[in-house]
């Protein structure tokens, strides 16, 4: 007896170019945490029907990007620096593989993606320096020569994104990423292991501080603007 298969009701193509939109929207800060998203509202802003938008926003909240809310639509999900910090331990131990297995190899990362970087720091579209970012990492990953490297970080990346959007709206971040970016490409095409393994972990390791600092200052903002209550004291 031939297996019963369900009929797809929406292209994935379309689903996941929905996914991808509101990945980036989050990502960049477009759609901050704790802001409201429904079907309707994402459908009309992307000209799309709604059944690819309630495919993708599935999607996303098995990915942890979105919530379940009260009434309609579904939340974007908080920005935990706790998470991200044990997201980025992980990314730390795969850079610093990949750096070891690259500088094995003296391979010469493409100078366009350090240009590339460069140009978008000095840009207001987050969204590009974030993708300059993932490029440069990603071009280490292949250089390692193992594929594993690359297709364990992908998932980790996504939610990095996110804390790469928060992190790179401050203005000095912008500019060290990229000179730290430098310095680990030389290492790594001098086959120097030791320096492109030191690097990469130190890299990783500012990131994360960085993110902390950036959530403790939205948060302390936040708290800022909420009014007090009657009754509580000043």
């Amino acid at each position: 007896m031939p297996a019963q298969l369900v009929s797809i009701e929406a292209a994935p193509d379309l689903v996941d170019q929905v996914y991808r939109a509101l990945l980036g929207a989050i990502s960049s800060g477009a759609l901050a945490p704790g802001e409201r998203i429904t079907q309707e509202d994402i459908a009309s802003r992307l000209s799309v029907s709604r059944q690819p938008v309630l495919q993708a926003l599935r999607l996303l909240k098995k990915d942890g990007f979105v919530l379940d809310a009260p009434g309609r639509g579904v939340l974007v999900a908080p920005l935990e620096a706790e998470a991200m910090r044990k997201v980025y331990q992980v990314r730390g131990a795969l850079d610093v593989l990949a750096a070891r297995l690259a500088a094995q190899q003296r391979f010469r990362i493409d100078p366009k993606l350090i240009e590339r970087g460069r140009r978008a720091a000095r840009g207001r579209n987050v969204e590009a320096m974030i993708d300059a970012d993932v490029a440069f990492h990603q071009a280490i990953y292949e250089a390692s020569g193992n594929p594993l490297i690359g297709q364990s970080a992908d998932p980790h990346w996504r939610h990095l994104r996110r804390a790469m959007g928060a992190v790179l709206q401050a203005e000095p971040q912008r500019e060290s990423l990229w000179d730290e970016h430098e310095a680990i490409a030389a290492a790594i095409a001098a086959g120097n292991v030791e320096r492109a393994s030191r690097l990469s972990e130190e890299h990783v390791s500012r990131a994360s501080e960085a993110l902390s600092e950036r959530l403790a200052q939205q948060l302390a903002r936040a708290a800022s603007v909420i009014p007090t209550k009657k009754g509580d004291k000043a």
